[in-house]
């Protein structure tokens, strides 16, 4: 059997196909991926296998059985093919389906491919969508179905589905899974175990013409916080080789995710949310069309986690809104964190205001409370969102926004939009539909109701506030909060899972033309800390809020492992301090955020000119490096950081010569020397960029193999250092599996 692959030009041929036995398998790609899609009269059309360049598939012919069509299909009272159980694999109507067209497009470097396919006994269409951009080994998908003459009712689609993965592998102890818990407060923890240790097993029923086990590794998120108990992420590795493939779904609220055996080899179905899992479900009449949340996988064959967080970083960039933020990264003062706590007022902003100017700081947020005038009873009452009357007696807000205007920064305020107390006058003003509703009652959490951004009423109430604000106060900043998670979802207008797909497409829909309507203005996005840290939010706002710790020993694991799920320069990271903190406490902690983005927090005003200058020192020292964060790599030196390490270590590559390395020493460290992995190159050069007096504590020392190591000794807990190495070529990395060469990105031929 021949298979004919795409050139490294994707424009310049068409897919191509060959024709071995029992149908057809056409072959498209870009210089580091193929897919080999099978397809004929009597076979849906299946992705066999994603090849990638420097890993060719060994045994195409031997990934038939096991594979699966390119969009899993479940049709209400349709059922399951030649299986039964809880996976969303083998419905009847996927393996229906038959190629019916195939097209394909290029512009600007990125190619992709269209599959169009008909189910004949339903009459439903669907078109698997898949995209890749020269040099990437991250393949982006999306399905999209039309019903025929006749309605149809929808259980489940994919965005993604890959099988014959750990092809000829023992998968049970040779594979790993790597997810992340991500709860409030301490997230991004990743881990690895075994497909065993996670449940998954060969239970030897293939011998006797079974499919497998039946059994799946699922990972669900329900309601409207989508990564509140988990990153809606997933590694899977090969331990012989350090092979990965990595997934993410790109939502912001519901999710599912499932990994199964199938034929001795194992499958991934990737998706939005599920009839199963969320109370999802959507009728299409005749021409009505459905299109899934995209989905993106990652294929790696050597480099580890390092190389992973590459590709997934590059495609984020590239996927993303671009936004002015992005490119200049200012040094952001937020007055919530260990400092007013949603109580402003004039008189506490006024020192918080001279402290910010005098460090350097660029962005001042006032954060809640600046609404409320029942001191402290606004939780249950939000939603016109007016300025206080009694908080800022001289000059209003409008005058204190002067105040930080005249301080040489941006002004910026927080907001919680999507929210309505149940003792607002809005929640009685607009019409019932504008809320998120289930079995005709309007649904209230922790005094709150939820608006629905489906409804014209509910948009131009946002749309209201936030142009007034604008008008009044010329802000430079929003912060959008969401602190409820409202629940399944809404049954207006449909099934509860649908209408909470529908709102949150129709959110981001709603930022993305607030920033359109006012070109000069940042949104961060925040949820509760990190609870919507997903690739769709990631595609829209220029930069996230990743945690609400509040303890400063607590926060390196969490900046320092955030890169494998969003860029550095979209990741707020809090550098709280205050005026009770040593030298080498305020050190700790500004230097966990100075290769991400400065969300300065604490009581600022109470430090001393002394103080003051170490943080100044630190924040000087982000500015002379974030040019060179919105391209930089994240790398992990010492691994993926696990939430009680003594030591931890994040990595940035600035450019082929440039490694910064923020090393943080944390209470409980017995040792007070590390000494980093072999993968400097020769005669590498050491400088300490921060704090001032660490100068004398890293250094660079020789290995018999020619290359470097570097030791850093701090001999006090709770200290940190950020160091910069310079040398001919920086090499890649160790990871939790061991160091692995330089990741190939954009280099795969």
């Amino acid at each position: 059997m021949t298979i004919t692959h795409a050139t490294s030009e994707l424009d310049n041929k068409p897919p191509t196909a060959a024709v071995p036995q029992g149908g057809d398998v056409l072959t498209w790609g870009n210089d580091c991926l193929t897919l080999h899609v099978l397809h004929g009269e009597q076979i849906a059309p299946r992705l066999l296998g994603v090849e990638h360049a420097h890993v060719p598939l060994a045994d195409l012919e031997g990934l038939r059985r096991s594979s699966l069509p390119v969009v899993e299909i479940a049709l209400a009272g349709d059922g399951r093919q030649g299986t039964a159980g809880k996976r969303h694999v083998d419905g009847a109507a996927a393996q229906r389906l038959r190629l019916t067209d195939v097209r394909h497009s290029q512009a600007n470097g990125i190619a992709q491919l269209h599959l169009h396919a008909t189910d004949p006994e339903t009459g439903l269409e669907a078109t698997v969508h898949y995209e890749l951009a020269t040099g990437s080994s991250v393949l982006r998908s999306w399905t999209e179905l039309r019903a025929g003459t006749s309605a149809v009712g929808l259980d489940y689609v994919s965005s993604l589905v890959l099988s014959g993965l750990g092809h000829s592998k023992e998968w049970e102890e040779g594979m790993g899974l790597w997810q992340a818990a991500n709860p409030w407060s301490g997230e991004f923890r990743w881990r690895r175990a075994t497909l065993a240790e996670r449940g998954l097993y060969n239970v030897g029923m293939v011998e006797y013409e079974q499919v497998g086990s039946k059994n799946r590794i699922a990972l669900t998120s329900t309601g409207a916080w989508s990564t509140a108990e988990h990153l809606p992420m997933g590694i899977l590795e090969d331990l012989a080789t350090g092979a990965m493939l990595a997934w993410q779904v790109e939502h912001n609220g519901a999710w599912h995710y499932e990994l199964g055996d199938r034929y001795n080899d194992l499958y991934l179905a990737v998706s939005g949310p599920t009839a199963a899992e969320h109370q999802w479900a959507v009728t299409l009449q005749p021409g009505e069309t459905f299109t899934t949340v995209p989905a993106a996988v990652a294929v790696v064959p050597t480099g580890g986690i390092d190389a992973v967080t590459a590709e997934l970083t590059a495609y984020r960039r590239r996927i993303r809104r671009p936004h002015l933020d992005n490119v200049e990264l200012p040094v952001i003062y937020n007055d919530f964190l260990n400092g007013l706590m949603s109580d402003p007022t004039t008189a506490k902003e006024r020192p918080l205001i001279a402290a910010a100017s005098a460090l350097g700081v660029e962005v001042f947020c006032i954060d809640a409370g600046w609404y409320d005038d029942e001191n402290g009873g606004w939780w249950d009452s939000v939603g016109e969102w007016e300025p206080s009357v009694t908080r800022f007696p001289d000059g209003g807000l409008a005058g204190l926004i002067a105040e930080i205007r005249a301080a040489g920064m941006k002004p910026g305020l927080w907001l919680e939009p999507e929210v309505v107390g149940a003792r607002s006058r809005i929640a009685e003003q607009l019409p019932a539909e504008a809320f998120f509703v289930r079995s005709g009652r309007r649904i209230k959490e922790w005094g709150r109701y939820q608006l629905d951004l489906r409804h014209p009423a509910a948009r131009s109430h946002l749309d209201g506030v936030v142009d007034r604000l604008m008008a009044d106060f010329d802000l430079a900043y929003l912060k959008l909060d969401y602190n409820v998670d409202i629940g399944a979802g809404t049954d207006v207008n449909g099934a509860t899972g649908a209408g909470l797909l529908e709102h949150n497409l129709a959110y981001l829909e709603w930022v993305s033309a607030v920033m359109d309507r006012h070109p000069g203005l940042t949104i961060e996005g925040c949820a509760a800390g990190g609870s919507r840290t997903d690739g769709a939010s990631g595609a829209v706002f220029p930069i996230q809020s990743l945690t609400d710790q509040q303890d400063f020993v607590k926060t390196p694991p969490i900046s320092a492992a955030a890169p494998l799920a969003i860029t550095p320069e979209q990741s707020g990271v809090w550098a709280s301090v205050d005026g009770s903190m040593g030298d080498e406490q305020l050190a700790f902690s500004i230097a966990g955020a100075l290769l991400s983005r400065v969300h300065l927090g604490g009581r600022i005003d109470t430090l001393s000119r002394e103080q003051l200058a170490v943080i100044r020192a630190g924040l000087d020292a982000y500015k002379a490096l974030r040019s060179r964060l919105n391209t930089s790599l994240p790398t992990f030196p010492l691994g993926v950081p696990g939430w009680r390490d003594n030591w931890i270590a994040q990595g940035a590559r600035l450019g082929e010569r440039t490694l910064a390395i923020a090393v943080h020493r944390r209470r409980g460290a017995v040792e007070e020397t590390i000494e980093l992995p072999d993968w400097l190159g020769e005669h590498p050069s050491v400088t300490v960029a921060y704090p001032p007096w660490g100068a004398a504590d890293a250094v660079v020392l020789p290995t018999a193999a020619g290359t470097a190591t570097l030791k850093v000794t701090l001999s006090e807990e709770n200290s940190a250092r950020l160091i910069l190495l310079e040398a001919q070529e920086i090499a890649a990395m160790g990871h939790a599996s061991g160091p692995s060469p330089r990741p190939q990105i954009h280099e795969c031929r």
